[in-house]
């Protein structure tokens, strides 16, 4: 294999990015690193903590650094389009966050301008690199299930990190930005089978009354092109206090010749302690008891992050450097993911089934 030292860029200076240019910084063959954001003090206080070599309140200007060879784009789910079409434009392979986008425009316009470049573009969905569905698509891939027929995945959460995700953007309904996840694992699972129709409904409640335009609880029935059926749930406002610290989840999978259940509810590792437990995502929010493990993105331990997104920046960096097969998502299965959750909403909206590909 060959290896290659890397220049590396994070865009966004967020929770996310944040780790990602942790992560990059104890990479073996990063052997530079620039962070920016638009907040130009956010940006300086990220290069402290990573300790890269260059900062700025301008993203283009850390893309554009001749040193920089690759790119995480890790901004607001809104404004992926503009840092990842100046990317591919200078040749730089991009790691951008889930969703691909907000809207079915930004991610044709990034889909567009990767035609036209040829670059390379993938997409953060780092539920793929849990141990637990890393394992389920192993199953998937020597078929031990026949052929799916059906199947569930519903995913819980506490109301207080939803405000949170609102507060940074409410277009970021919990359906768009965390029901995508799951998707995003059923195409994975369903290797080239894409939905063809949603029915869905919701429930208004307690973020309507806080001026959000999310729903409490979401429920949504997709059919597959050959015919599966698989039922996608998500409730992100149980009580501020509910044990989780991100996501609560539960993944089936029926098939013809096997079964395979995917218990991801964290209940199996419970800490209670009166000195309060800090929320991974909440600033100022702790719990008295939590399901450890919960955490999306995964957790510090002795000195190192370990966990989903952890595997995932390590595998793309890897990946960089050696040319190694990958399972990021592609843009084009995160537009199919993106079409589908508007879709969701969109049933929800109307009451009526709605048929995929939307007409745009």
């Amino acid at each position: 294999m060959k290896r290659r030292e890397l220049g590396i860029a994070v865009v966004g200076a967020g929770r996310i990015g944040t780790l990602r240019a942790r992560l990059a910084a104890k990479h073996p063959c990063v052997k530079f690193l620039a962070v920016s954001d638009l907040d130009p003090q956010r940006a300086q206080a990220l290069a402290e903590q990573a300790g890269a070599d260059f900062h700025s309140g301008n993203n283009f200007e850390v893309i554009e650094r001749p040193e920089v060879d690759a790119v995480f784009v890790s901004t607001p789910e809104g404004e992926h389009s503009a840092p990842v079409r100046r990317a591919l434009e200078l040749g730089k392979p991009v790691l951008c966050e889930k969703p691909i986008a907000l809207t079915l425009k930004d991610a044709d316009d990034m889909l567009e301008t990767l035609r036209a470049t040829g670059g390379k573009l993938r997409i953060g969905y780092s539920r793929r690199f849990k141990e637990c569905f890393l394992r389920a698509k192993e199953q998937m891939i020597h078929a031990r299930l026949g052929r799916v027929v059906g199947g569930l995945a519903r995913v819980y959460n506490s109301r207080a990190q939803t405000f949170a995700i609102l507060k940074r953007d409410p277009h970021a309904t919990p359906v768009l930005d965390v029901l995508t996840y799951y998707v995003d694992l059923m195409c994975w699972f369903l290797d080239g089978n894409r939905p063809v129709e949603v029915v869905a409904r919701g429930q208004h409640g307690i973020f309507k009354e806080a001026g959000y335009s999310a729903h409490d609880a979401t429920w949504a029935i997709v059919t597959f092109a050959d015919g599966a059926v698989v039922n996608f749930g998500i409730s992100y406002a149980l009580p501020a206090k509910f044990p989780t610290q991100g996501q609560s989840d539960r993944v089936e999978l029926l098939g013809t010749e096997g079964t395979m259940l995917i218990d991801d509810d964290h209940k199996d590792h419970l800490l209670y302690t009166e000195k309060g437990i800090p929320h991974p995502y909440v600033p100022g929010h702790s719990l008295e008891l939590a399901f450890l493990g919960s955490n999306t993105a995964g957790d510090w331990a002795v000195g190192d992050f370990w966990g989903p997104m952890g595997n995932e920046t390590r595998s793309w960096l890897d990946h960089l450097v050696t040319g190694a097969p990958t399972a990021h998502t592609t843009p084009e299965q995160a537009r199919i993911n993106l079409e589908t959750t508007i879709a969701i909403e969109r049933a929800v909206a109307t009451g009526k089934a709605v048929r995929l590909p939307l007409e745009t």
